[in-house]
């Protein structure tokens, strides 16, 4: 069912307290209901206890870290996921979308962007939910999206992709061969129009490319990203 963003329930896993805290303040302040975690084997038992609309995942934790987290919870009930990382790494964060992150923000942060990402991705779920009302299927060569029931098939074989990869692909694929801005796709996928997102987008791109392969998304270096329109080169 749609989320109702003024209301949803959020997960804050953070082990640093007063991190934590200040986290869980601000975004009741915004409307949300917050529950907290400070550990690994307590997020997912939060998780699993709460049922959460939407999760704010630090990586390093005690007892197993954010990635081992995003991975059991995702494979209980797919949710987004804002992931917090100390490390402006590239393999890092290609780990964290790797299993099912959808965005993920550096330390430090400003509290005012993380709350602005969680509404986005939010507002990201609930456009999911009217999609999925649409017959929409696009056949690209041996690449074929459909958007109803948000599956992807790569030479007849069914590809995984996690939520935030499928609304890229899709993104793409409503016009295939043209050339969207970075700056068009984080608005478009991420909800959050005005805002940088290029590392965002290019990490997920990236992804997206190991899983349908590579050459199937042209960079037009400076500018962006187009969907080629035939199969595999």
């Amino acid at each position: 069912m749609p989320v109702n963003a003024a209301g949803a329930r959020i997960l804050v896993v953070e082990d640093e307290p007063v991190i934590n805290q200040a986290v869980t303040d601000r975004l009741r302040g915004s409307g949300y209901e917050v529950v907290q975690a400070w550990d690994g084997p307590g997020a997912v038992e939060q998780f699993t206890e709460t049922a959460p609309d939407l999760v704010v995942l630090d990586v390093m934790l005690p007892g197993f870290d954010g990635h081992e987290v995003c991975r059991r919870i995702q494979a209980a009930r797919p949710v987004p996921v804002l992931m917090l990382t100390a490390r402006d790494d590239e393999a890092d964060i290609l780990v964290g979308l790797g299993v099912g992150a959808d965005d993920y923000l550096t330390k430090p942060f400003r509290m005012r962007e993380l709350v602005a990402r969680v509404g986005a991705l939010l507002r990201r779920v609930e456009r999911a939910a009217e999609l999925a009302t649409r017959t929409t299927t696009a056949d690209l060569g041996d690449l074929r999206v459909d958007s109803a029931s948000r599956r992807v098939w790569v030479a007849d074989t069914e590809v995984h992709l996690t939520p935030t990869e499928f609304d890229l692909l899709a993104c793409l694929a409503a016009s295939p061969g043209v050339v969207l801005t970075r700056e068009n796709l984080y608005a478009e996928v991420w909800g959050w129009p005005g805002a940088s997102g290029t590392r965002t987008v290019d990490s997920h791109v990236k992804a997206l490319r190991a899983k349908i392969g590579a050459e199937r998304v042209r960079t037009v270096h400076g500018v962006g990203y187009a969907l080629e329109t035939g199969g595999a080169a």
